[in-house]
């Protein structure tokens, strides 16, 4: 199967599915993934996205040696696609101390752009308040920004925020 042609084939859950199945735990597989994730081939990349997010829930080990690739990649230009997967696997998994930093900066970017779509700013919310509970100190900052956007956001980010908030003012949870 050749990966590029699948993934160009079709854009739905049940194209994903497949080819996400395809790759399994092949860590070789998924290697050829990461490339066309991490490439620079809009439609491809978009595409790749959503299959990397399957994969990686399925088999979280095959992600690992990607991280910081996948860190990186959110400070280019990249699709809402690849920002929405790429968070929403960081929101499930514990990065790296070594991540924590660019990560957390790169999430309080996404919250403050108001360009943001909201699924963006819901993962980078989660992935923030996660790195808080390790570096506690970054805790003021985001319940800052979270309540600097309430008065007008939507009923997502709402909801979101009030369970992220409400974890962060619990004493001796960060």
């Amino acid at each position: 199967m050749n990966l590029s042609e699948e993934i160009l084939k079709e854009h739905s859950r049940k194209q994903a599915e497949k080819i996400a199945a395809s790759i399994g735990d092949d860590e070789k597989r998924f290697a050829e993934l990461m490339h066309l994730f991490l490439g620079n081939t809009y439609r491809v990349t978009q595409r790749a996205a959503w299959i990397v997010s399957i994969c990686a829930e399925r088999n979280p080990f095959l992600i690992e040696p990607y991280l910081s690739k996948m860190v990186n990649n959110l400070s280019g230009e990249v699709h809402d696609a690849v920002k929405r997967n790429t968070l929403r696997i960081f929101q499930s998994i514990e990065l790296p101390k070594k991540l924590w930093g660019k990560t957390a900066d790169t999430c309080f970017r996404f919250l403050m752009d108001a360009e943001e779509p909201i699924a963006v700013k819901v993962f980078a919310m989660t992935v923030a308040a996660n790195i808080c509970k390790q570096e506690p100190e970054l805790k003021n900052e985001l319940q800052l920004v979270i309540n600097n956007q309430l008065e007008n956001a939507s009923a997502g980010f709402k909801s979101r925020a009030k369970r992220v908030l409400h974890q962060l003012l619990k004493p001796g949870k960060i």
